[in-house]
Parts: structure tokens; sequence; C-alpha cells
């Protein structure tokens, strides 16, 4: 009986000893599993290097070229048991005791050493790659070329730091091209800087700098000219276009580089008329019932007494028959007989009331302590108000919605 006790006694202890034993390592593999990724709903396998690269078949690879891959995101099987959100970069992940973790030398695969490892999905390349730059492909149609430049302005010692960059599609009325740019900071014609000529080329690199002295308060009423020419083999100068840039809409600081490209618009030879030209543009967009006119430049103004402050500025008014719907007017230019302005205007006109609508437009010159003076005008509208080349502008517009439709138009003298 006591042998039998005996015996009895072991076998339970031993059982006891299981039973702790498996209940611990239960309670680690619990304590294990709060220090690894938590699975997918979905059942997940651990994956092979071969089952990886199996998993690529040749129809796949033959249409990489025509869709771009996705690039599997794949979880270190070395941090399934170790604290991994307290690595820091200069610690390294200790190795796994592993076999297929050993680093080994020669050629590596993109999947050389991972398995055990979970695959958690995959990484699309195209979702994070910068926006493409299309300023030099798109090109609209019967473009002449498009240049590149960037503005600076310190404001301390008060000067405008212009850097000529590029260009790009020059059109050269010769076999080759030879340009060149003279940069004006208009109103003052007289003064112009001049790049170097780059022989033989229509995509000349410039890269150079030029400096232009201007106050605070002369800035925003500057405007910069770029005129783009060829040099042929005889050495005259042809003009292939120019570029105009209002600063009064950029906000220049220091340390603040505003980059910038237009494509060259021809230059207008013909000759001013008597009083002056100003150019325009008219949009009408039926849907909203707005009519938009852009107020762009005007050239060779009749400016009187020139020797004091002038200032010219222009007026835009809507008008139904004799009655006067609105008016609006851009700010004013100091002392420029070809001021630039580039202002926007927006009347609200239902389609119905272009028939007996028009707008006037007028150029006016202010002199200290003196009454405004109008230098010129024009009126664009119907069959009703106007004929020739600002009747044609009014057609153009309705036959084109939402499309501006530029053109310039001789000032006649007001009655």
């Amino acid at each position: 009986e006591q042998v039998l006790t005996v015996a009895g006694g072991v076998i339970a202890g031993i059982l006891l000893f299981v039973l702790i034993g498996i209940t611990a390592y239960l309670l680690w593999k619990k304590f294990c599993l709060l220090y690894s990724y938590e699975e997918l709903t979905s059942p997940v396998k651990t994956t092979s290097v071969n089952a990886i690269v199996q998993d690529q078949l040749p129809s796949e690879i033959q249409q990489e070229s025509t869709r771009s891959k996705s690039v599997p995101f794949i979880i270190p099987p070395t941090l399934h048991e170790q604290d991994w959100i307290n690595l820091t970069n200069e610690e390294q992940i200790q190795e796994d005791s592993n076999p297929c973790m050993i680093p080994q030398s020669g050629p590596r695969s993109s999947f050389h050493s991972l398995a055990g490892a979970y695959v958690v999905g995959t990484i699309n390349p195209e979702l994070y790659k910068f926006p493409e730059d299309k300023s030099e492909t798109d090109f609209p149609e019967g473009n002449i070329g498009r240049l590149w430049s960037s503005i600076e302005y310190k404001q301390a010692s008060e000067r405008l730091l212009v850097s000529l960059i590029k260009a790009r599609k020059l059109q050269s009325p010769a076999d080759s091209c030879s340009p060149f740019v003279k940069i004006y900071l208009l109103p003052d014609e007289r003064c112009y800087l001049q790049s170097k000529i780059k022989h033989k080329t229509l995509n000349p690199q410039f890269d150079e700098n030029f400096v232009f002295q201007v106050s605070s308060k002369m800035l925003l009423q500057s405007t910069l000219k770029f005129l783009v020419y060829h040099v042929d083999k005889q050495k005259h100068h042809h003009l292939l276009g120019h570029v105009i840039f209002p600063l009064k809409n950029e906000t220049l600081t220091d340390d603040s580089k505003v980059v910038i490209w237009r494509d060259l618009e021809k230059e207008n030879l013909e000759t001013p008329s008597e009083h002056g030209d100003i150019q325009f543009s008219l949009s009408y967009n039926e849907y909203l019932g707005r009519l938009t006119v852009v107020v762009l430049r005007a050239r060779g103004l009749k400016l009187q007494d020139e020797s004091r402050a002038v200032s010219v500025h222009v007026k835009v008014s809507l008008m139904n028959h004799t009655k006067l719907i609105r008016s609006k007017k851009t700010a004013a230019v100091l002392g420029s007989p070809n001021p630039v302005y580039n202002e926007s205007f927006s009347f609200k006109a239902n389609q119905t009331e272009l028939d007996t609508a028009s707008l006037s437009i007028s150029v006016l010159q202010n002199i200290e302590q003196e009454k405004t003076r109008v230098l010129g005008c024009v009126v664009v509208g119907p069959f009703m108000y106007s004929r020739g080349k600002e009747l044609e502008h009014w057609n153009e517009m309705i036959s084109k919605p939402k499309e501006l439709v530029k053109r310039w138009h001789p000032l006649c003298c007001s009655t």
C-alpha cells in the first residue's frame, strides 16, 4: 500500500508539472503575440522566396511595359519578436537565428532572405511620382516660342533681380537661329539690358542675371518687357516676339524668387493711329450670363503736359441703348504713352440683352489739380453701335463663347 501511495504521488506530481509547463508555454506565446504585427482578417500565408518568384507569371512580366507594376509591401521577420517601436536609426536589428536570415555574398534579389515574412499588400509607385511639368511639352497651335525667367526683389537695396533662364521652340525666319533678349523695365523705354547671343539654336539656355534699380513705390507700377531677337549673318536684328509681364499682381519679398514662363507674342508693327491704340480681350459666357473685358495695354497715347505728373487709366462702361448700366476703371499708370494694365472686369448681361448692349472703352489722363481729360475712346457692340473692326470683334466674341478674343483698336477723339 505504501508503494502504491508513493507511485500515485509521483504520477500526480508529473501530471501537475506537465500542466504547469503547458500553461506557461501558452502564456509565453500570448506575450510574444503582443509584440508582433496583427495579422489581416483574411488568411495570409507566409511566403518563401521561390513562391514569390513563381507568382510572377511570364504574361505579367510582358505587361510590365504597358502598365505600372505593384511593389509588394513586406514586414521583415526579424521584427516579429521585437519591440520595433523603440528602434532608432542608429540601432541595428539583431539578426535572427534562422539560417535563412544570414547574409550571403553574391548577387541578391529584391526578395532575398524573406522566408517567413508577412506580405501585407502592395504599393503603386505611380501614386508617389511628382507631377509632370508640362511647360516644356504642351505648346498650343501657332506658338512662336516660350520664355522662362525668374524675378526677386531686394527691399533693403531696392534692387529688382531678373534671371533670364531659357527659351524653347523659337520660330526663326532663317535656316539657323542666333537669338538674344533685350529686357526693359517699363515705363522707362530708353534703357534696357541685353543678354549674350546664343548661336545656332532654337532652344537657347541663357542662365544670365540682370539688376534693375527701382524703388518699392514704383515697383508695382512697373512692367517687365522681354524682346527676343534673331541675328542674321549680316548682323541685322529680326524681332521674333515679345513678352509683357506686369509686376503689380506679384507679391515680391526678400528671399522669395518667382519663376515665370510666358509664350511669345508677335509684335504689332502697324503705326499707331492719330490718338493711339488700345488692346483688350472680350469673352461671353452664356450659361453664367457674364461679359468679361480684359484691358491689356495701350500705345502711342498723346499725353498732354508731360512735364507734370501725369497718370493714365482706362474706364470700361456697359451701356444698354443710351443708358449706363455700370462702369469700372483700371489702376492709373504714371507718365507712360504705352501703359500696360492686364486687368479683367466682368459684367452681368443676359444673352437677350446683347442685341441692345455695347461697351464704351475710354482712355483718360489725370493731371495734378486739373480735370480729367479724355485721350480717346472706342465703342464695340452690335451693328446698331459699331462698324468695321469693332463690329467684327463683338461678333467673334459671340461666335466663340467662353474664349478670350483679343484685338487692337484705334482710339477715336471723344465728342
